[in-house]
This record gives structure tokens, sequence and C-alpha cells, in this order.
């Protein structure tokens, strides 16, 4: 799934407030201030809105190994 350093450069990416990822995923801002903190972990079904709203932004999460410093990580989709 995506770790909370992935969410905070997919928004950075796109240029997104926490604000903006929790009304496009529709969860609330707490949800995404606690998880981006790392002083919770959401449901695995929160963790997929979220990444489904990034997602759908433009957002594609690379898993270890696929960057060159082997963590994971995110860039936005070409085109």
């Amino acid at each position: 799934m995506m770790t909370p350093e992935q969410c905070r450069a997919a928004r950075a990416l796109l240029a997104w407030s926490q604000q903006q990822l929790a009304d496009s995923a529709k969860v609330g801002i707490v949800t995404v201030r606690h998880f981006e903190a790392g002083s919770s972990e959401p449901r695995s079904a929160t963790l997929q809105v979220l990444c489904l709203a990034l997602e759908a932004a433009g957002v594609v999460f690379l898993a270890d190994g696929e960057l060159a410093e082997g963590g994971p990580g995110v860039r936005l989709r070409k085109g």
C-alpha cells in the first residue's frame, strides 16, 4: 500500500492540500493529517480510497526497487 511519505510526495506533485486530498477521497482531513504524520494507521479501505483519489489525478505509485535508491516512491503518469 501507500506510505505516509508517498502520500505527502504525491500531494506535492499534484500541488494538492491535505483538504483537497480529503475531499477527493471523501474522508475527513484529520484522517489525512494523522496518516501523513504517522500518528495512526488508517483502515485498509481508507488507504485504498486515498490511493484511488491520487491515482485518478495522475499519480503512479512505485514499489520498492523501482527507484534508483531502492525505496518506494511516486511519479506522475506520462501524457
